[in-house]
């Protein structure tokens, strides 16, 4: 595995926030890894290895019951991390996070992060403020699933899928898609044509391409542009930190 260079590195969002001295420090540690579908990056219960600082691609972060049956509650993807547990203090976690679109990230030690962390203050504040973010999301998330209409919370999430991969065609299946907003393949089948049909999407084998991402936002939600404009603020936030301001 390749180490990240500095134009690497700057491909996820927390990472190119931070003062160029910082960042110089953290290459050593991160190594340039694939994210291919359905690689488990976080395993619910088990210790905390690996944090990963993805730069293409989207993770799913799971909430899973003892009967088996899962829930999405975020997705993480070039804005974040995977694995915050590690940073704020704990050994596991009790969420699961696996890849739904392929990518690519770079993994670091867990106990590589903390000990950066401690010393860099900008590296900890970049984590504080992605951590609120990621708060905001899931509780946003939490609401919508409970209240919004499916057609609404697929258009949500297919926004949140686009801002995160590189072009307008990432690989999605009926059963992930399903997965995520928790329904039947025969549901998702509907929204899908449903969004076909009004020219926002086209899906064919396997892969949804965006025709229309203004369409697309009108068909969402509001939670769409809550959660985008906190993860503007806060991001805002770390770079006002990483200049000093």
């Amino acid at each position: 595995m390749a180490s990240a260079s500095p134009r690497i590195a700057r491909s996820n969002r927390i990472l190119a926030a931070l003062p160029r001295k910082v960042l110089d420090g953290l290459l050593p540690e991160l190594e340039v890894v694939d994210l291919p579908v359905r690689r488990v990056l976080q395993h619910r219960g088990r210790k905390l290895e690996h944090v990963f600082f993805p730069t293409s691609g989207v993770a799913s972060m799971v909430s899973m019951g003892d009967s088996g049956a899962s829930v999405e509650v975020a997705t993480i993807g070039c804005e974040g991390m995977v694995g915050l547990p590690a940073f704020l203090g704990g050994e596991s976690a009790a969420v699961e996070v696996f890849i739904q679109v392929p990518g690519e990230g770079m993994r670091m030690h867990a106990s590589a992060l903390r000990r950066h962390a401690e010393r860099e203050s900008s590296l900890s504040r970049a984590l504080l403020l992605y951590t609120q973010a990621l708060m905001t999301q899931i509780a946003q998330a939490s609401a919508c699933n409970q209240y919004h209409a499916i057609a609404d919370r697929c258009a949500r999430w297919l926004l949140q899928t686009h801002d995160r991969v590189k072009g307008d065609t990432f690989a999605l299946t009926h059963e992930f898609l399903g997965l995520m907003l928790g329904v039947r393949r025969a549901t998702v089948t509907q929204v899908a044509q449903r969004l076909q049909r009004g020219g926002l999407i086209r899906y064919h084998r396997g892969a949804i391409t965006v025709l229309n991402r203004g369409g697309l936002e009108n068909a969402a939600c509001d939670c769409y542009q809550l959660i985008a404009r906190e993860y503007a603020r806060l991001t805002a936030a770390m770079k006002r930190t990483a200049s000093g301001d």
